[in-house]
């Protein structure tokens, strides 16, 4: 099949459900950009999905998490937040954090914890709304 300008382009990611005690998901925000998504990203050469959430997770808000400790959800795809005509396909991982704070680092302008009605007023990522955001 030739692609269209119907047609999104595929950009594959790993991303994070991160829930606190009060079942709030941890969302980001990355620099320069207005909607807040989960903690995840790109995959370099060779990595599995669960080694480039990991190392992600280190460079984006500095957690420390053994990729064979994440619990594989299954693979989500949504409209890309900030590329338009693109859209994620994300592996997708539940991740405790134990008593470990998330620290904004490298491109992360901030992060909030939320739920449905805390998240109300913030422009969040389709990926997160659609399929994560606890009510």
């Amino acid at each position: 099949m030739i692609p269209d300008a119907t047609t999104p382009r595929l950009i594959y990611v790993s991303a994070a459900v991160i829930t606190d005690a009060d079942g709030r998901l941890l969302l980001v925000r990355k620099a320069g950009t207005t909607a807040f998504m989960q903690p995840g990203g790109k995959p370099e050469a060779g990595e599995t999905p669960a080694e480039t959430l990991a190392r992600e997770l280190a460079e984006e808000v500095g957690l420390d998490v053994d990729p064979d400790a994440l619990e594989p959800l299954g693979s989500f795809t949504a409209t890309a937040a900030n590329e338009p005509g693109f859209a994620v396909v994300a592996d997708v991982f539940r991740v405790d954090i134990g008593e470990q704070q998330p620290v904004p680092d490298a491109e992360i302008a901030e992060f909030r914890w939320v739920n449905a009605a805390t998240a109300s007023g913030l422009e969040i990522a389709p990926l997160a709304r659609e399929y994560f955001l606890p009510a």
